[in-house]
């Protein structure tokens, strides 16, 4: 049985679950090699980043915190709104830390460039970003993201943390929600 028989709101499946783990590894390594000998502070935008930053983690050998973030750009929509509302802030003082964005897609960057505001505000020592995934077509603020996991194509995807109305985030790939399953007109 394949991945994408096992729920039938899964389409093409986009990433496999050994691909992800294989660029985590590779993630980590790069991340860990231009942080060596300096603390790291993970911010993980929830609730989508949680899978990967959780594999992120425990692919770097040094010293690392983690906090989260909890904002909403979509409602219940499957299109970012443009709006950002933060749910949740930090819990950790960013002031020269060095951040790491931890992100589960950048969409249209959107979201993105109001954290990269949001936290430069807050003084940090560096910020960057990780995103596991880029949607570069839908991208309507262009940000630079230093570490990307993978680029896919405009659609609309689930799993590895990834949801549509809270269902899929558990799926160990990254697929497309099956047409069936979207609102009309997208």
């Amino acid at each position: 049985m394949s991945d994408a028989q096992l729920d039938p709101g899964v389409g093409e499946v986009l990433v496999s679950e050994e691909k992800l783990h294989e660029r985590v590894v590779e993630l980590g390594r790069e991340i860990a090699s231009d942080y060596e000998g300096r603390d790291l502070l993970l911010i993980g935008v929830l609730k989508g980043a949680v899978f990967f930053m959780a594999d992120l983690m425990r692919e770097l050998p040094l010293p690392c915190e983690v906090d989260f973030m909890a904002i909403s750009s979509y409602g219940s929509a499957t299109d970012s709104s443009g709006v950002v509302r933060i749910l949740k802030d930090l819990d950790i003082n960013i002031e020269e830390r060095h951040v790491l964005i931890v992100e589960d897609i950048i969409d249209s960057g959107l979201t993105l460039s109001y954290l990269m505001r949001n936290f430069r505000s807050r003084a940090p020592a560096s910020l960057e970003v990780c995103a596991l995934l880029v949607k570069e077509s839908a991208q309507k603020v262009r940000k630079s993201v230093r570490y990307v996991g993978f680029e896919i194509p405009d659609r609309f995807v689930i799993g590895y943390g990834l949801d549509f109305a809270e269902r899929f985030r558990n799926l160990p790939y990254v697929a497309v929600l099956d047409d069936s399953l979207l609102p009309e007109g997208m």
